[in-house]
């Protein structure tokens, strides 16, 4: 693989790495912008398959699909560098800044601040969620299933893994 390629991986997940701010799901919408649309690794298909395989398997979100895309762009080197891209900036960061959040923490603009980017975030999500919901309901049977998980997670104690879990097993079964 040539020098431009890592370089690419490095930065497309670098960017989501650097102005992600909320935690791992905000990272989603940033990551598919990279992967889909400015480099097209993924189509938004592929993209939605491995964020469904992503989420069905523990850890962050943002790590499990650096992963996948650099390894299916570029191997395990690929993996390696889109991993590092997305992870360095936020352990850099809370390094440095560590300290100075612990001081202020309970400070009016500090305070302010995080109110101020929460909704942003929320919003990120629902794009993405809006996004990935036209290709994932292609049927009655799809919106169906979408029902019955959204009823057992909102409405009941069982863990989403085995909700996920599930619905996986369901799907190799009754969709082949």
């Amino acid at each position: 693989m040539t020098f431009k390629l890592y370089l690419d991986l490095f930065l497309a997940f670098l960017k989501p790495g650097v102005t992600t701010f909320g935690g791992g799901p905000s990272a989603i919408p940033l990551i598919e912008e990279e992967v889909v649309h400015n480099y097209g690794w993924l189509t938004v298909e592929e993209f939605t398959d491995a964020l469904a395989f992503g989420n069905s398997l523990p850890g962050p979100i943002a790590t499990k699909l650096a992963a996948l895309v650099g390894y299916k762009v570029s191997g395990w080197i690929g993996s390696i560098i889109s991993i590092f891209a997305i992870v360095a900036p936020t352990a850099i960061a809370i390094v440095l800044f560590l300290n100075i959040y612990l001081k202020y923490k309970n400070t009016s603009w500090l305070k302010g601040m995080m109110k101020a980017v929460r909704p942003v975030v929320v919003v990120l999500l629902v794009q993405v969620a809006i996004n990935m919901a036209q290709k994932s309901f292609p049927d009655f049977i799809t919106i169906a299933i979408a029902g019955v998980a959204g009823g057992l997670i909102f409405l009941t104690e069982i863990h989403p893994a085995l909700i996920i879990l599930s619905s996986i097993i369901f799907g190799g079964v009754f969709f082949k």
